[in-house]
């Protein structure tokens, strides 16, 4: 996969011309989560299922650090030259935290970049969550051994990033380079490989590579599919599983991101 590059310039419009992100601390990136998922999932869209697909995701969380509520339109680009790039999923939250809104977005092909509306306002203070989740055939495929390189570069000061891989189900031989810190890794099922970065500054890099082996043609999604069936024949009774594409959101990697945030107080 290419390595996404990440140069950032975070613009905000409020009430007068643009100002720099870091003129006027307006939102600040505090939280950032990235998931990184080779095999899991294809795409809805995909009606060619003979390839081996590449999920990541974004989950952002930002802050209104100024006296005023704020809505307005978000932009930031995307890797949309990878090979095969397609959006999965955009949402964001409430300003509860308890929702999520599948947003309508609108594609700049030429500038690469995605933008939205803001569901609700941004209270003073209040965060602001968002998801992306896309999808490439970005991962390296030679027989059963499989490959990604992937690095992210910090596209501004970010309090807390969290970059998790998924092993896929039946992968063998899975090896993370560098190799996680034990202490560090959060992930929540065995499965799960996490870093965690406090204190991210702009222009910062993180890289690591992944390899394994896996000849099972089921992608995980199926594979977790499969088990339920088995165990509900063996129950008799139903059993659900959510396998939520993601709660985490996607690899951002043009040469700029700018969010804007436009006060729409100027309708009045």
């Amino acid at each position: 996969m290419k390595k996404y590059l990440f140069i950032a310039s975070i613009i905000l419009a409020i009430m007068c011309p643009s100002v720099s992100f870091a003129e006027s601390k307006i939102l600040s990136m505090e939280e950032l989560t990235i998931q990184v998922m080779p095999e899991f999932a294809y795409h809805p869209n995909d009606q060619k299922k003979d390839h081996s697909p590449l999920l990541i995701g974004y989950q952002g969380s930002m802050v209104n650090n100024s006296d005023r509520p704020q809505k307005g339109q978000i932009e930031m680009p995307l890797p949309m030259g990878e090979k095969n790039f397609r959006i999965g999923y955009v949402a964001d939250y409430s300003s509860d935290l308890r929702k999520t809104y599948e947003i309508e977005y609108a594609i700049d092909r030429d500038k690469g970049t995605i933008s939205w509306t803001t569901s609700e306002e941004i209270g003073p203070n209040e965060r602001y969550k968002f998801v992306i989740e896309f999808y490439t055939d970005s991962l390296k495929v030679n027989k059963a051994k499989k490959t990604l390189a992937y690095q992210f570069k910090s596209f501004a000061d970010i309090g807390l990033v969290n970059v998790t891989f998924t092993e896929p189900s039946k992968a063998k031989k899975f090896k993370l380079t560098p190799a996680p810190d034990e202490n560090q890794n959060h992930g929540e099922a065995a499965n799960t490989f996490s870093y965690l970065f406090q204190g991210v500054k702009a222009g910062e890099e993180k890289n690591f590579t992944l390899t394994y082996e896996r000849s099972e043609e089921k992608l995980s999604t199926e594979v977790l599919n499969d088990s339920a069936e088995v165990k509900v024949n063996e129950n008799k009774k139903s059993t659900s599983i959510a396998v939520g594409a993601f709660s985490g959101i996607s690899v951002l990697s043009v040469a700029a991101l700018t969010i804007l945030i436009r006060n729409r107080r100027n309708r009045q």
